[in-house]
């Protein structure tokens, strides 16, 4: 038994438990043979000023030594009893390893033994295992998207530090990579604005007999600014595959202001070349059809609407079989927005629970939410529902008009016919008598039911339709009987809107897009938004309401009872001036 052997099978160090006594006999007979005892060349076969000689020089005082310290150990092995030789080898394992050592063939330093015979710092110097593995890469990064260039032809969003990043960087050398054993691998941290990365590697390769070396490195990108192609399209004016034209046939925008809100909330703009404004829509602009296909799908979930698809020829080649179009999608939403007093037909008012024709349309989701004002029976229609039995608004905003309760009453015992529908929780049905706050110096007042029972007291302001004086040119309401026709339908509490407007402290994002032919009353609709967000809970839950540090926090009422946003429901609006991840803030390239 060799040295290496015996200590590979016993394993001695200085956290083993106690060994048997006849664990050490082989131990004992290796002591007494000469097998460290290897024959050198001759003096004189070498040349004295040679490096061999002096390691030869050197092999000899060091195995002088280790006989010396055998025959000492020898003794004192066999003067002590058998049951303390177990604690004699763990009381002077220093003095096993240094018996046991062997020599570097190199420098001729004590080493423990391996398959090379060679010191560490000796096999690191004749042996660099990561020779052929490149120090420095260039790694491509599209400033516009934020995006970096992964071969052969795609790019993709990765943040700073990221295990995509890392898989990222190590494909860039994969090749010289697959020789040797990739152990650990991670970033060395530098500057956001450095255009470098640094990625530290520790690789093991098997060198000289059998030994395994292990090294540590650092591999340096440089990250080189590169455009994308779907960035060039974008630079290029005009260009698009596929085009998405959003229309709604209203006077209104609450609806495309609700709808850019869901937009930005689920991100689905980002994959947008251009936004485009115009008078009655959106036009969306999209560089693949796939994309403009998924916006669409999106749409149909999110508002009641229907599209047609269509596609123009652009070019085609006959050799290779391709062609190339240009694809365009028109939707069109439902012509009803929040507020709208509508008219059902007797046919789709049966269908829903027999409730009243006359309706009010309380909000606008993936689907037409209606209240009846003189029962609070309210129903949903679907896009589907509403293409087959159509109705249109009977007033447009405009005509909305201002009137002062004069007495209100609630109306505790509703009978209900058979086969009526749900009624709502939320509202109280009231029998009210209004005057205009025009015709305040006349005695003219107007009967009404309304379903604001719950906010109405005499002497508050409220908005309404004047149906009576009103000339309705609908096919529905004509065939009505005029008994049914209500004198009036009031819609919402009417509140100050300038001291609304000023202790507002929320405020929402828009969408970067291009403005064409501005009507001068989209301000005042976008207030009306803004009032809609604060008094209906339903639609805020489907926005991103952001907190407006530059206006302090109040009650969540104002002294008129006007409805306001409480602060649990707003989102702080970060800004980020310097950028470590690679997300939204300032650009990593600048």
């Amino acid at each position: 038994m060799t040295c290496g052997e015996w200590e590979r099978s016993f394993e001695v160090s200085e956290r083993l438990v106690p060994f048997e006594p006849s664990a050490l006999i082989p131990f004992y007979d290796l002591l007494r043979s000469s097998a460290f005892m290897d024959p050198y060349p001759p003096p004189g076969t070498v040349s004295q000023r040679s490096p061999f000689f002096r390691i030869r020089f050197a092999a000899d005082l060091h195995r002088r030594q280790v006989a010396e310290k055998k025959q000492e150990f020898s003794h004192v092995w066999n003067a002590e009893p058998a049951d303390h030789r177990a604690d004699m080898v763990r009381s002077n394992w220093k003095l096993f390893c240094f018996i046991f050592s062997s020599l570097c063939c190199e420098c001729g330093v004590p080493i423990s033994p391996n398959p090379a015979n060679v010191c560490v710092a000796c096999l690191r110097s004749k042996v660099d295992i990561s020779q052929g593995v490149p120090k420095q890469v260039s790694i491509s990064f599209c400033k516009q998207c934020q995006r970096y260039f992964q071969p052969p032809a795609s790019w993709i969003q990765c943040a700073l530090e990221s295990r995509e990043l890392l898989a990222l960087c190590l494909k860039k050398i994969k090749a010289p990579l697959s020789k040797v054993r990739l152990v650990d691998a991670g970033f060395v941290w530098t500057e956001p604005h450095s255009k470098r990365l640094k990625v530290k590697l520790t690789i093991q390769k098997e060198v000289m007999n059998g030994a395994i070396l292990q090294q540590v490195f650092v591999v340096d990108y440089v990250v080189q600014s590169q455009m994308c192609g779907d960035c060039h399209r974008v630079e290029a004016k005009d260009f698009w595959k596929a085009v998405i034209q959003v229309r709604q046939k209203t006077l209104h925008k609450k609806t495309f202001y609700y709808l850019e809100q869901l937009i930005l909330k689920y991100g689905m703009h980002q994959n947008t070349l251009r936004i485009k404004e115009i008078h009655d829509g959106l036009d969306f602009y999209y560089s693949s059809k796939q994309h403009a296909q998924k916006m669409v799908e999106f749409l149909q979930g999110v508002v009641p609407c229907r599209y047609k698809a269509s596609q123009r020829l652009i070019s085609q080649d006959i050799h290779s079989n391709t062609y190339n179009y240009k694809s365009t999608f028109s939707v069109e939403i439902v012509p009803i927005c929040k507020d709208n007093v509508v008219c059902l037909s007797p046919k789709l008012a049966q269908s829903l629970g027999n409730m009243s024709q006359i309706c009010i349309c309380i909000r606008v989701t993936s689907a037409i939410h209606l209240i009846d004002p003189n029962t609070l029976q309210v129903a949903d229609i679907d896009g589907n529902t509403f293409w087959s039995h159509p109705f249109n608004s009977l007033c447009h905003p405009k005509q909305l008009e201002e009137f002062i309760v004069m007495e209100c009453s609630i109306v505790r015992d509703l009978k209900r016919s058979a086969g009526a529908g749900v009624l709502s929780k939320k509202h109280t049905l009231a029998e009210v008598w209004v005057q205009k706050t025009s015709e305040m110096d006349t005695d003219k007042q107007y009967f009404c039911r309304t379903h604001l029972g719950h906010l109405l007291n005499p002497g508050d302001l409220v908005l309404g339709f004047d149906l009576a004086n009103c000339n309705l040119n609908d096919e529905h309401v004509n065939k009505m009987k005029s008994d049914r026709v209500p004198d009036v339908v009031l819609i919402k509490k009417s509140y100050d809107r300038t001291k609304r407007q000023r202790r507002r402290n929320w405020k929402l994002k828009e969408l970067a897009r291009d403005r064409e032919d501005m009507d001068t009353d989209d301000e005042r609709q976008y207030q009306d938004f803004l009032e809609d967000l604060e008094e209906d809970e339903a639609i805020r839950k489907n926005v991103n309401i952001y907190r407006d540090s530059t206006i302090p926090v109040e009650s969540d009422t104002d002294d008129e009872g006007a409805p306001r946003i409480s602060l649990a429901e707003m989102i702080e609006d970060l800004h980020i001036s310097q950028d470590a991840t690679g997300e939204e803030g300032a650009s990593m390239m600048s």
